[in-house]
This record gives C-alpha cells, structure tokens and sequence, in this order.
C-alpha cells in the first residue's frame, strides 16, 4: 500500500492537541498498535513515519489554523516516557530508502518546528517530565526552549552510537553543537554515554535550558509557555483558516489535484508536473476595481481560505512531491513545466508579499515547500515553454532545477517568457542561507544585481539566457530533440552517483545548521545504514532486544 501523507485530527491515532489561549499543548500519545509496518508494536511513545506524518500536520495547522497561538507547549501524555526515539524494530526491518526517506522526512518537520519560532512568532516548549532518548531529545532539541524535571528519573540521551551502531538521524549531533553551542568533548562523552545525562550536569552542559524540581513543574512550564506567548506578535484575536482535506485522484499514471497535475512516465523512469497559475487575479471580486490586489487579496486569502490559489498550489506541489519520494522510488526525474499567465502569478505574488499573519504563512509555506525539492533526491529538468508561466515564485521552481531549457520560439502561440519579481530576491532562501539566484551566481554579485533590475520585466529565451538564468535557449526545430536527448541521457546515468552529484552542486556556498544536516549528517547516515555493522545479520539493530551481542566490522573504512 502507498503511503499516504494527507491526514488530519480526526484521523490522528498519535498525538492530542488542546489551545486554551494564547497557547496550544500538543501532547504524544503514540498507540502502539497504530504503526505504518503491522508487526512492529510503538513502544514508549517510539515513532514511525506515521506519527510524523501526524505531527507534521500539528505544526502545519497550528499555523494556519491557529494564529491566536503564540507558543505551543510538546509534552508526553504516557507516565513515566517522553519519547524513546524512532522504533528499532521498524528501523531494522524497514528498507533502506524508507529509512532515508523517513529521516528526510523527519529532518523537515524539526526544520518546520525551528522556522515556527524564528519566523512565524509560535515558539515549541519542550515539557520533559521522563526520559527522552535518541529521537525523542531530538524532537526536543528542536523546539526553543527545553524543561527537565529535576526528579533523579528523567533523562535526555542520544544512545545511537552505543546501543544501535548508527547516528542520530535527525539532526542531533548538528543541533547539539551547532544550536546549543554544547562543547564538543563533552558532546562526545554525551552521545556514548547509554544511559544519558540528567539533573544538574544536563544544564551544566547545555543541554537542556531549565531544570525544575517537580513540586513547581506544572507551574512552571504554564509560566514559561505564557511568558514565550508574550513575545509573540501573532494576532491574539484573528481566526485562522481551515485547511480543508487535500483532493487528490490517482488514475492509471496520472495523479490530479487541484492546480497540478504529474504524469508518471515509467519506461522513461520521470514524472512530469505540470504546475497550474491562477485563473484569476487574487482579490478580484465582484463589483471591485480589476487588479486592486494588495487591498483585496487580504480578503480574498481568508476568504477562500485552502482554495486561495497560493496556498492550493503549494498544498498540491508539497503532497505530490512526498508522494513521489516514497511511492515512486525508480522514477528519479522529475521534469517541471507550468501552464498559465505569468502576470497572474505575479499577481499572486503580490497578494501575499505584504500583509497579516495569513500572508506570511503562505509565503513561508512555499519556502518549505521550494525547500523540500531542492533537498529531494530526483534530477530535476525545468522546461519553459510557449505558455508557461515560470514568473516570480514558480520561476523558483526553474533555479532548482539542475538543468532548465527554454524556448526560443512562438511556434505561432506568444513566446516562451521568463519573469523575475521581488519573490526571487528573498522570499524563498534555500537552506544555505542564501537565494537561488543568489547560490546559481555564487560570488558574482554583478550577475545578481543585473538580475535584480529586471524585475518585472517580460524576458524572452534571449534575454534570460544572456542573463544566465536559463541553461540554454534552444530554437523550435531542435526543440523536441533537445528535450528528448536531455531526458533520455539523465535517465541513462547511474542513479546512485546522479544522487551525489545532485546534492554536491546544489547547495554551493556557506554552510548552516540545516544543510549540515541534510548534506552531512544524512550521507553519513545514508552510508552507516547499509554498513553490517548496523543492518549485517549480526549487526546491532537486527539483534536489538535479543540479549546477543552484536557484532561490530572492526575495518574503519
């Protein structure tokens, strides 16, 4: 069966989220018998990708749903357990993509949790009443703030290296040096230490930022929650909008939803999206003035509320590509085209590059989104053709692209266009800190700025090519063999080393936390999870539980 990520409260088997007020509390209740993989029992709050799955969906609506929330306390509903981390057993049995996918997927939401504070004003307190171990500290370490009760029980540890042979795959060695600063020798005694560290000495280290006595811990964490929600500069009295079950309808090896289409090409090993613009100038409602779109569009975002196209859009792009990555394995090029008009996208753009909470919201949305294909592993081929609409925010999809070819032509219809606007210059940052403009022209300020200038303007093959944002400009008659030659030459190429290469060229440039992550801390993730030592018949998670030893290859490679 493919794994489905759509879902919503109604359908949660995992986790139970309340708001009173200015703050939410989003408590894990992980049922053990409520796992992705049936003979894999979720022990002590111990998680799959179905309880991230739902957790992403806590954070996603909490910000659309929520905007009264200014702080969201994560807290255990299971005595005497926070979270024991990821579930061994569905690790030791799960294949290796699943486990890349499921740390990648899981990497995203902890990355979504951060951006909810830097970004949104809906700081994560993290209320640790119990041992939280492995993936259970990283979840953890996510949020802004950590409490541990002071009761001589409760304990934070990250035990992969010493009882399973792996890494902590979410980001908790990278979190620990880079976000909490913790020092490296003793980040090193704390992540071979099986046991972990608690009382005192886990605040000594930094590695958690308040230690209270239990006496005072209900008070404590209501206190801090409601002193975070007072920095908050979301609106206490707006009302959110409800983010209305995604329609998607799979047909043969074609899947529809609304404002997107992909084809499923399996002899050609792609998918080809075709990406839909708006049919309408946001804000644009009977009896206004055509085209008053900054004053309108406010409206007319928290009125049609999921169906606003920015949002619809996004919504669509983000479930198609978590869809691909785990249910279509072997189809490793994704090829991008849009359909529509290019000044509607720019339209849209400017609904939502100024305004309330909802617009930032949107915005951030199609930054994680733009942020989850960069970081996909799937060549990527962007096609600007006569009828495109690759403007503003969609151009974004084109700078992701490894390779992108635009027409040269009309072939009797108006001309293939490329259009630049302000989305380009800073909405979007890749997880490098840097545009994509920004990453494509890396120490060439010149290129960008000449960029820059063409805001707004409508720029043929020509233009964009003699700017550098397009890897070629290819004339109608070689158009159809040009795209085919293209395709059909990335397909020929050894998926594994097409993967490597992809994740070395695309993020050039400064490194930050999050590429750390997904760049080093994955590979070597990726590399210790085919290792014997992990998955070998003797390896530690085939023999975790068993009362054997494992046993280690002792060649350091």
């Amino acid at each position: 069966m493919p794994i489905d990520f759509r879902t919503e409260p109604g359908r949660w088997r995992h986790w139970r989220l309340e708001v009173a007020g200015r703050v939410a509390t989003l408590s894990m209740d992980v049922d053990p018998a409520g796992g992705i993989f049936p003979d894999c029992e979720l022990k002590l709050n111990s998680y799959d990708l179905g309880v991230d799955i739902e957790l992403a969906d806590a954070v996603q609506r909490l910000r659309f749903e929520h905007p009264e929330v200014g702080a969201v306390v994560l807290r255990s509903a299971k005595p005497g357990i926070f979270c024991a981390g990821a579930n061994i057993r569905m690790l030791g049995r799960a294949s290796h993509a699943h486990k890349v996918n499921f740390c990648k997927f899981t990497n995203e939401t902890r990355l979504a949790i951060e951006e909810a504070a830097d970004v949104s004003g809906q700081p994560w307190l993290a209320a640790v009443a119990a041992p939280a171990a492995g993936g259970g500290y990283e979840l953890a370490l996510a949020c802004a703030h950590i409490m541990l009760i002071d009761d001589r029980r409760a304990t934070v540890a990250l035990p992969e290296v010493p009882l399973l042979g792996v890494l902590p795959a979410t980001g908790g060695l990278t979190r620990l040096t880079d976000k909490r600063l913790v020092r490296r020798d003793r980040a090193d005694v704390f992540c071979t230490t099986e046991e972990g560290v608690r009382g005192q000495r886990a605040l000594d280290w930094a590695l958690v930022d308040e230690l209270v006595p239990p006496s005072k811990w209900e008070d404590a964490v209501a206190a801090r929650a409601a002193a975070l929600a007072a920095t908050s500069d979301r609106p206490a009295g707006a009302r959110g909008i409800a983010l209305t079950p995604l329609q998607r309808s799979i047909a043969g090896d074609t899947i529809s939803w609304p404002h997107l289409t992909v084809t499923l090409d399996r002899p050609g090993r792609r998918a080809i999206f075709l990406l839909r613009g708006p049919e309408g100038v946001p804000g644009d409602v009977p009896g206004d003035v055509p085209g008053d779109v900054p004053g309108d569009a406010h409206g007319d975002a928290h009125g049609e509320g999921a169906a606003f196209w920015p949002l619809a859009a996004a919504r669509a792009l983000d479930d198609a590509i978590l869809h691909l990555r785990v249910n279509e394995p072997e189809l490793g090029l994704w090829v991008l085209r849009t359909a529509g008009d290019p000044a509607l996208v720019a339209a849209a753009d400017a609904a939502i590059a100024a305004g309330d909470w909802l617009a930032r919201e949107i915005r951030l949305f199609w930054r994680r989104v733009l942020k989850r294909l960069d970081v996909s592993s799937r060549s990527l081929v962007a096609l600007i053709e006569p009828g495109s609409c690759f403007a503003g925010t969609l151009a974004e999809l084109a700078f992701a692209a490894d390779r992108c070819l635009m027409h040269a032509g009309s072939d009797g219809n108006a001309p293939a266009t490329l259009r630049l606007d302000a989305a380009n210059f800073g909405a979007c940052p890749m997880g490098n800190g840097l545009t994509r403009l920004e990453t494509r022209f890396l120490g060439a300020p010149a290129a960008v700025a000449a960029a820059r200038a063409a805001i707004g303007q409508t720029l043929d093959a020509e233009a964009a090519e003699a700017l550098g944002l397009v890897t070629e400009a290819v004339d109608p008659i070689d158009w159809d063999d040009a795209v085919r030659l293209l395709l059909d030459e990335r397909a020929s190429f050894s998926p594994d080393a097409l993967s490597a290469l992809e994740a070395n060229l695309r993020f050039a440039g400064p490194e930050t936390m999050e590429t750390r992550i997904f760049g080093r801390l994955s590979a070597w993730q990726n590399w210790v999870f085919q290792r014997p030592s992990a998955v070998g018949e003797a390896g530690a998670l085939r023999r975790y539980g068993s009362g054997t030893r494992p046993e280690f290859d002792p060649a350091r490679v």
